[in-house]
């Protein structure tokens, strides 16, 4: 989980999860009906700021706010950058 990037202060980067294909009960979601995935994987960290550090680390699996952070796709992948008080829990 390599990637060419290094968020600057308090943000992190993080590979959403794939959203679910299916309910509970097995009902199939269409495309048009899946919900953005809350939950992630912590792919870089930044540095943190000045008299804070960083509390998750790479390879912590996030919670984070529905609408938190900065899309953008690298070498194929999307990725979220945000900043660490956009990220609500570690699972």
């Amino acid at each position: 989980m390599s990637v060419n990037i290094k968020p600057l202060s308090d943000r992190v980067l993080v590979e959403p999860a794939a959203a679910e294909t299916t309910t509970a009960s097995g009902i199939i979601i269409p495309d048009t009906a899946k919900e953005k995935p809350q939950k992630g994987i912590v792919v870089a960290v930044g540095n943190g700021k000045k008299d804070y550090t960083m509390t998750v680390k790479v390879g912590d699996t996030v919670l984070y706010g529905k609408y938190a952070g900065t899309e953008l796709k690298l070498e194929g992948k999307d990725y979220l950058i945000m900043r660490e008080d956009d990220i609500l829990a570690i699972v």
